[in-house]
């Protein structure tokens, strides 16, 4: 099982000195019969586990409840409310930053997140070094790359890409009957209205039968390595400085 919490000790980022921190923004709602309500906080601390692998960053503990108000009707889906979520974020930031950590990544892995593109749009315009990963074109490369068969608008929800990467990183965690729990809705227009359950009764959105382990490395692979592009950003010279 890969490690949800990261385990480093202080000596040990004592001597890694990283100059960014990453937060992992998971949820906890449903996914399905197959999926744990803990799915999109374990592909959050997946992708942050890659980027501590690859870069020098500093991976924190993970944000497990935000904003999942349209699964609200599945027992076991908890929401916060967009404010409160801001407000640790906020929190974060300003204690990271102050302990050291030049830029907050924030690793959001719950497309119902809205408010984190706000946060981060709001706050760098402010001034604050903050920025938000995987965008959507990050995913849609690690899609391209990891040879999956759905879009990102097909594969909603508990389909394809999730199955798959947690099929690869903690395949304990995935349940059988993920082969035959494939549910299409392709027009979902008034969704933020009447929640998922208009669309789906099993909370499965995409197309969870094409998932393998194979997918999911491939998938995390590529968003790792599209993560430099943030590290760019946040600091010009990066490139300068790894030479």
């Amino acid at each position: 099982m890969s490690h949800i919490l990261p385990t480093a000790t202080e000596s040990e980022e004592e001597e890694r000195c990283a100059r960014y921190a990453v937060l992992p923004v998971g949820s906890f709602e449903q996914h399905g019969n197959h999926l744990p309500l803990i799915t999109d906080t374990v592909i959050a601390c997946a992708i942050s586990s890659e980027l501590v692998s690859a870069y020098n960053v500093f991976m924190l503990p993970p944000v497990t409840i935000s904003c999942s108000h349209e699964h609200g009707a599945w027992r076991g889906t908890v929401s916060i409310s967009s404010r409160t979520l801001q407000a640790v974020i906020d929190d974060v930031y300003a204690s990271a930053t102050s302990s050291g950590y030049r830029a907050l990544v924030l690793v959001n892995a719950h497309g119902g997140n809205y408010v984190l593109s706000n946060i981060v749009q709001e706050g760098s315009a402010n001034g604050k070094s903050l920025a938000l990963f995987p965008a959507k074109d990050d995913w849609n490369e690690a899609r391209r790359v990891g040879n999956l068969a759905t879009t990102d608008h097909e594969d909603m929800h508990a389909g394809e890409l999730e199955t798959s990467i947690l099929l690869h990183s903690n395949p304990e965690l995935v349940t059988d009957g993920y082969q035959a729990a494939d549910c299409i809705a392709d027009d979902r227009r008034h969704l933020l209205t009447v929640g998922m359950q208009k669309y789906t009764s099993s909370g499965v959105i995409g197309r969870p039968s094409l998932a393998s382990a194979e997918k999911g490395k491939a998938v995390l692979d590529a968003l790792a390595e599209s993560f430099v592009g943030v590290l760019e950003i946040l600091d010009p010279l990066y490139n300068e400085k790894q030479t």
